[in-house]
């Protein structure tokens, strides 16, 4: 993954919490179950530009060029530098960039739950990055 410039571009989305949230069809792609992702991220500096730090519960950049709408469940594998260890998390769609939208990676911004799934992969990573997280370096989101 390579560092996306800081200014977002006009296709770039972010989903606000609480009721102004657009859902997609029944909150999940067009098959009624979420989508299953999987995302492996070998480098600190890879998983510094992916996660979303800003998030209430944390949450991760997933490049793809895949459609999705505000708000639509995902199921995400997420591994770790060299740990083999799996991590499942079930999130919502609160980001996305649109392929051919201003010089970004298109992907989506999935926001961790606020459950133990979530807060093990937010602090499993915000371990990974320690002091990198106060860096002022651009991310694929902000």
């Amino acid at each position: 993954m390579n560092d996306a410039p800081a200014n977002a571009g006009p296709l770039t989305r972010l989903a606000m919490q609480g009721p102004a949230t657009q859902m997609g069809a029944a909150g999940t792609p067009a098959g009624g179950r979420p989508a299953v992702l999987s995302l492996a991220i070998k480098e600190k500096a890879a998983l510094y530009a992916a996660y979303m730090a800003y998030l209430k519960n944390g949450g991760i950049f997933v490049p793809t060029s895949r459609a999705y709408q505000l708000g639509d469940e995902v199921y995400l594998i997420l591994m770790l530098m060299d740990d083999p260890t799996k991590l499942p998390v079930a999130g919502r769609v609160v980001w996305i960039s649109p392929a051919g939208g201003a010089n970004r990676t298109p992907g989506i911004g999935v926001h961790f739950p606020a459950d133990e799934s979530g807060a093990i992969a937010r602090k499993r990573i915000e371990d990974i990055l320690g002091a990198a997280l106060k860096s002022s370096r651009p991310t694929h989101t902000i």
